[in-house]
């Protein structure tokens, strides 16, 4: 027997002797999940204590956040492609290796350079683990229960989006804010031997790894991620910013008339001839859009216009942010049963809902109660878009391509959370401003707007999506010949 078909064999065979190996995929998978899903967001709410230890002016400060959603999601796809290939078991040990490594650097930074860097370091050893997080699962996982551990996978990594400020600001509040990163070294610790023992080892296809579609891709990445990250900084019609977002645009059109030619491209195109592919990518990044730039806006709206401390302001987000934790699993038993495109969009639609009653009820001084359901409505349209949406990408796509649908899908994620920020953003800074709360209101409601009607869009591509039975038939119509996926990796 050649080494791959061995590989390829293993996916589905090793699996299934670790004791208790799905509910320990669940376990492990979720806790890597949420602690990198967890640091793009945190810092937003310790800023200002950063700032009075470090130093550092508002450019700086905004590195923090941005040196880590850079290297995420930039390398995403290049992590996933390495797992594919080197095993992901091994290469999700890298991962958390790195980034737990990158967090005590963080904690320990003795000024803001250093802490930019450790953040940076901290994205890349995301980056590899995310993706394979989804991958691992799906291998430890039977088919009829996947749609429940995706839907727990999914609550657990949509609290730590949501409840980032609420943690940042807490620990920041009463301990310090070195402890926001000092939370992931313990949690890094426990992972790796439980990772090491109770994961099975999987391969994807073991094609040789892509070099040229992995510079391209990862450039075009850069060049987008770091102009839509500064535009609203350094100003759009900045030199560096212009030059980012049209070299990553050409780089990316490049990397897509490349795979369409190459043997074994890193992303085969023909992934994107499935309108179940297609659809929930295009969903997925449009909800990261609004959601992420409303996020931002709103946790500094419950701070710096009413008046909340960060506690305080984290824990009225939760009936939004909780949410998750509650209907999640209930949506990954729905989307199991009636299948997931229906839910999806009932979530997406019910997210853009709630954004346009908040956007309708912020004033200077409204009360809590006022907000409480638009931030309901949010939090249910959120949980069920999270476990569904994970569900279709992984069973849009061929077994052996799993990992690789999973980084694109966190990238387009990605992508679509720095551009949330980005737009929102812009669009707050030209309607309003931080110089009282009469005009922080005037900037956030057309920037929740915009989210609502982001997120509106984002169901009407969830709607794009087959039926469960069409998506099911293309599945099976798409499965390799066998002696491809077979051939003996080349060394």
């Amino acid at each position: 027997m050649s080494h791959h078909t061995e590989q390829h064999t293993d996916q589905h065979t090793r699996t299934a002797a670790l004791p208790g190996g799905a509910v320990w995929a669940l376990v492990i998978t979720s806790v890597a999940g949420f602690m990198a899903a967890l640091d793009n967001l945190v810092v937003t709410t310790a800023l200002p204590s950063i700032r009075e230890d470090l130093g550092g002016g508002l450019h700086d400060l905004e590195w923090t956040v941005s040196a880590y959603t850079l290297t995420f999601a930039v390398l995403l796809m290049f992590g996933a492609a390495l797992g594919d290939r080197f095993g992901r078991r091994r290469l999700f040990l890298v991962g958390i290796t790195i980034f737990t490594g990158a967090s005590a650097a963080a904690a320990l930074a003795p000024g803001i350079d250093s802490l930019i860097a450790a953040r940076a370091v901290q994205g890349a050893g995301a980056a590899i683990m995310m993706p394979l997080t989804l991958t691992l699962l799906t291998a430890a996982v039977p088919a009829a229960k996947r749609g429940m551990a995706y839907g727990i996978w999914g609550a657990v990594n949509g609290l730590a989006i949501a409840s980032g400020p609420l943690i940042g600001g807490s620990l920041t509040e009463h301990i310090s804010w070195q402890w926001i990163f000092w939370l992931n070294v313990p949690l890094g610790i426990a992972l790796l031997p439980l990772a090491r023992l109770r994961l099975a080892e999987s391969y994807g296809t073991g094609a040789r790894l892509d070099i040229p579609g992995t510079l391209l891709a990862s450039g075009g990445l850069f060049g987008i991620v770091y102009g839509l990250v500064r535009g609203p900084a350094d100003g759009w019609t900045g030199r560096l910013v212009l030059t980012g977002l049209f070299a990553g645009g050409a780089l990316l059109a490049g990397f897509v008339l490349y795979s369409t030619r190459a043997k074994n491209p890193m992303l085969p195109m023909r992934l994107f001839r499935s309108r179940a592919f297609s659809g929930i990518n295009a969903a997925s990044m449009l909800m990261f859009l609004g959601m992420f730039g409303s996020i931002f806006l709103l946790s500094q709206y419950m701070q710096g216009v009413l008046g909340y401390s960060p506690t305080e302001a984290g824990l009225r987000m939760l009936p939004w942010t909780g949410m998750p934790m509650l209907v999640a699993p209930i949506a990954g038993i729905l989307s199991d049963r009636i299948g997931g495109r229906p839910v999806v969009a009932t979530g997406l639609f019910l997210q853009a809902a709630g954004l346009a009653y908040l956007a309708s009820a912020v004033t200077v001084d409204v009360s809590y109660a006022a907000q409480l359901p638009g931030l309901i409505i949010s939090g249910i349209g959120m949980a069920l878009f999270f476990a569904p949406a994970s569900h279709l990408v992984m069973s849009s796509v061929r077994a052996s391509e799993q990992g690789i649908a999973s980084g694109a899908n966190n990238a387009l994620r990605e992508v679509g959370g720095a551009l949330g920020i980005a737009v929102m953003g812009s669009i707050f800074s030209a309607q309003g401003g931080y110089e009282t709360g009469q005009t922080f209101v005037d900037g956030l409601r057309p920037a929740l707007i915009t989210g609502a009607a982001v997120v509106a869009l984002a169901g009407i591509a969830a709607l794009t999506i087959p039926g469960r039975r069409h998506n099911e038939a293309a599945a099976g119509l798409a499965e390799p010949a066998p002696e491809r996926v077979m051939e003996p990796a080349s060394r």
